[in-house]
């Protein structure tokens, strides 16, 4: 179960973040829509394996195999105190909890069905704190992971957020960065973002623009960040099958732009 902690409460009420409000009944008119969530609870504890609800399976055995490298190639053995940044539901803070990991779930979304309020499906007791991501309220110097998990994407200034992330990590923590866009050349990210909410004004009457938020990597983004930040990154490619693999080839056959790569971003510190 998840303990939700609200420290947002009080700057929503102050107005410090205007958009807040306005992108949360975006998202949640989206993701109803979307069929996401379940009543029953094992539809929860059986993600990101399956889903039970056969609504979104396709979207969630990609997310499986990236859980799959990441629990084999990249989360360390040993016991270690991870930050679910964008937990959504609370699927990863289960499995990390499962394997003897101490993660808190971390997201501005508390919704019952998709969001931090989901988190009473899970037999285990996980903190969770309903924060933003450039405004995390954790002492400094506290986990040794922090853990974008399909949501940093979500930012309106990665610099800003990584940086926040990065405060909440002792020597030697990284940042792991799951399942977001990531295109080669801007152009191609700014089209997939411009077609994106084409297609929500088209299929839901909304755009979702209140935050502002970037929505993919590029190759320069990443270079820039790298100096900004003083950070290194190691590039992890999953192989999500043959159909995938296949993509960008069909996309230049059809003279369409190449579609996103879900490259396993990881981030660590000089």
């Amino acid at each position: 179960m998840l303990a939700v902690q609200n420290p947002l409460q009080s700057r929503d009420r102050a107005g410090a973040v205007p958009n807040r409000r306005q992108f949360l009944e975006d998202y949640a008119k989206i993701r109803s829509a979307e069929g996401r969530g379940s009543p029953d609870s094992a539809y929860y504890r059986a993600l990101p394996f399956a889903d039970l609800t056969g609504r979104n399976s396709s979207q969630w055995r990609i997310r499986a195999r990236t859980f799959e490298y990441f629990r084999s190639r990249i989360l360390p053995e040993r016991s270690c105190r991870i930050l679910d940044l964008g937990a959504g539901n609370g699927w990863l803070s289960y499995r990390l909890a499962q394997m003897g990991h101490s993660p808190v779930a971390v997201d501005i979304f508390a919704d019952v069905q998709d969001g931090l309020g989901a988190g009473r499906h899970y037999p285990l007791p996980i903190p969770a704190v309903e924060a933003d991501f450039n405004d995390l309220p954790f002492p400094a110097a506290t986990f040794d992971l922090a853990v974008f998990n399909s949501s940093i994407h979500y930012s309106d200034d990665y610099a800003r957020t990584l940086a926040a992330a990065r405060r909440c990590l002792r020597s030697g923590g990284r940042i792991i960065i799951l399942d977001s866009p990531i295109y080669r050349r801007r152009e191609h990210g700014e089209a997939m973002r411009a077609e994106r909410q084409e297609w929500f004004e088209r299929q839901y009457g909304l755009r979702s623009e209140a935050l502002g938020s970037i929505e993919f990597f590029d190759a320069e983004m990443l270079q820039s960040l790298a100096r900004e930040l003083s950070l290194t990154w190691k590039i992890h490619r999953p192989w999500y099958g043959w159909q995938w693999h296949l993509r960008p080839v069909r996309a230049w056959l059809k003279r369409r732009r190449p579609p996103s790569q879900f490259w396993i971003l990881e981030a660590s510190f000089k």
